[in-house]
């Protein structure tokens, strides 16, 4: 998936401005497909192997689609095994930089890139597409595998067990179609609609959007009201597809997006479910370890400062400040592994 409305990119490997169209003669956003779409895969004859040490993320903290793969990351236990380097959140006409001096951001510690846009000449100095996040590098081949987020949280999920350290099943094979169903069902109207919705260029297309936006957001608070998660009893990828759009609403897509109907914290059953996944997965220091993969303070920088046509003052708002850590009640419902989906197993069976 592709994070931004900016239309720079690269074109058989020059970087260049005003390039691209995100809206099509109906004013309506279209997400361009990303371009690196090789696999690990859990196969002695696959050319990439899911191998400690040899991956490596490049992500936006504010990004997401990239945040999707942090969570795996996170919840399998992945965090030795795949490195990780985080751009600036603010993206200006350079595309993605790193700037190590800046809070929560790192350098480029594999190809000493200043521009994620190197990374992708490194791959293929020949490319045409956008620079988009999250990418999965492997150190030994020196290219990129992949940057498409779907496909990457799902290697991650599935192929990389072996050096894991957490006990984890995201896609367990019981729940495949109901996961892969429902991932699909929530991709148009909720993580592409906030885009949709924010990105429209005429009032029919930002109707059309936004209604089917909270269409959507109310089916599923409905589903919501007697199972934990969106497939039932357990835990999937389809709740991590969700997640990062949601934890993202009610202080990024509500106001600046206009997704303005309702906020996340008015619905009786999202809510408490949003908040039921951000304290997933205990730690030793007391927050989660999907709370440790959100920063706010990242996201609401990105999305307030880089979209001038959305927000030309770029004026970051200083609310409504949802507390995520706030009592769920939603243990009582059925739902998880041995004891509750909550408490991830960080030691493998």
């Amino acid at each position: 998936m592709l994070e931004s409305n900016d239309m720079n990119m690269l074109v058989d490997g020059e970087w260049q401005t005003d390039v691209y169209e995100e809206t099509n003669e109906n004013g309506e956003f279209e997400r361009q497909e990303t371009m690196f779409r090789d696999f690990v895969e859990d196969d002695p004859d696959a050319r990439f192997q899911p191998e400690a040490g040899r991956y490596h993320l490049y992500v936006s903290l504010a990004c997401p689609w990239a945040h999707r793969t942090l969570l795996v990351r996170a919840l399998k236990g992945l965090e030795d095994a795949i490195s990780v380097d985080i751009v600036d959140p603010f993206r200006a006409d350079d595309g993605w930089q790193f700037t190590p001096q800046k809070d929560g951001c790192t350098p480029d510690t594999v190809n000493g890139s200043d521009y994620l846009r190197e990374v992708y000449q490194a791959a293929n100095p020949d490319v045409t597409g956008r620079v988009t996040v999250p990418v999965l590098w492997d150190k030994h081949e020196e290219t990129i595998v992949n940057n498409e987020s779907e496909e990457i949280l799902r290697m991650l999920d599935t192929e990389f067990d072996d050096v894991a350290t957490h006990d984890v099943d995201l896609y367990p094979a019981e729940y495949r179609d109901d996961v892969d169903r429902i991932i699909d069902a929530i991709y148009e109207p909720i993580n592409n609609g906030v885009y949709r919705t924010g990105f429209a260029n005429t009032q029919d297309a930002y109707d059309r959007a936004v209604e089917e936006l909270f269409d959507a957001l109310d089916h599923w608070d409905s589903v919501l009201s007697d199972q934990r998660y969106l497939a039932g009893d357990r835990l999937t990828e389809a709740d991590i597809c969700m997640f990062t759009t949601l934890i993202r609403f009610d202080e990024v897509y509500h106001t600046h997006f206009m997704c303005n109907h309702r906020l996340i914290m008015q619905y009786d059953n999202l809510w408490p479910y949003l908040r039921d996944l951000y304290q997933t997965g205990d730690t030793e220091d007391g927050e989660s370890l999907v709370a440790q993969t959100v920063n706010m303070d990242h996201i609401t920088e990105h999305y307030y400062t880089t979209h001038p046509d959305v927000n030309p003052k770029r004026i970051v708002p200083n609310g409504p400040d949802p507390d995520f850590a706030a009592p769920h009640d939603r243990d009582s419902l059925p739902g998880g592994p041995p004891g509750t989906e909550r408490a991830i197993d960080t030691d493998r069976a």
